[in-house]
């Protein structure tokens, strides 16, 4: 059975799971704990990063590399378009998703738990002591934003990736108003890139993914509850419908989980 080695947080391993099951390949998930966890996660991929794909002896990380060896491997239920100007299109708008929403979701994301103490503790494990909620949650946003600005995420990296996101949010709206996927009539790798690195602008809004209940549908001020972003919003969740396998059960910690069921909680970012 294949192997997915993520962070059940990460959102380019969410985009390899909305890929998996869309192909609907049954599969399990190994939780990589931050640090250790990457040690061996390196001695087997040769990086640290996840999502890293074991197929058997083949061992394939970085997320658009498994998306492709998975439409080569396992044709059915394609993903890539052969027509020529229909491939560049969706190559190229996956990797768009890749550098814009990825990373600036990302940075966003980071914002929203500076200045929003609720959406802050509300992506902390469900495990986690009330005593440490009411600490994070206190912790002042300036303090935060002082501390992210030496890492790239103070508060002006924050404003300029929210502004992109505005950006890419309006482009991807126009699209959608005319065509019911991000290359035309059938999804593609565009699709479920887009898909699934938007996940930190806004959690799906039903239990796609291990993380506590309080996060479903929460998102980014400004970019998950403008109403001129419905469009995309309302496509997303479509597309979940559609073809991401929604969780029945949260599986105990270490608990084994196959069949497109994601494992336990560990936040983390990739």
């Amino acid at each position: 059975m294949l192997e997915l080695h993520q962070f059940e947080a990460s959102h380019y391993s969410e985009k390899v799971r909305l890929v998996l099951d869309y192909k609907q390949l049954p599969y399990k998930t190994i939780e990589v704990s931050p640090g250790i966890g990457q040690i061996e996660l390196y001695r087997l991929s040769g990086q640290r990063q996840v999502p890293v794909l074991k197929d058997g002896d083949v061992v394939i990380p970085d997320s658009t590399a498994i998306a492709r060896y998975l439409d080569k491997k396992y044709p059915e239920r394609p993903l890539i378009p052969t027509e020529p100007k229909q491939k560049g299109l969706c190559l190229m708008m996956e990797a768009w998703a890749d550098e814009s929403i990825g990373l600036n979701g990302r940075k966003a994301m980071i914002g929203a738990f500076n200045q929003h103490p609720n959406f802050r503790t509300a992506l902390l494990p469900v495990s986690t002591p009330e005593l440490v909620k009411s600490v994070i949650g206190a912790v002042p946003g300036d303090v935060l934003n002082l501390l992210g600005t030496g890492v790239g995420f103070g508060s002006d990296a924050v404003k300029s990736a929210t502004e992109i996101l505005r950006q890419d949010l309006e482009a991807l709206c126009l699209i959608l108003g005319t065509q019911p996927y991000l290359c035309g009539d059938q999804p593609t790798l565009a699709d479920f890139a887009v898909a699934g690195l938007s996940m930190y602008l806004k959690f799906p809004s039903a239990v796609y993914v291990d993380l506590p209940m309080g996060i479903c549908d929460k998102g980014v001020p400004g970019l998950a509850d403008d109403p001129a972003f419905s469009t995309f919003w309302q496509w997303r969740e479509q597309l979940y419908r559609d073809f991401r396998k929604q969780r029945s059960t949260r599986p105990s910690a270490g608990a084994p989980v196959t069949d497109g069921a994601t494992g336990p909680v560990a936040i983390g970012i990739d």
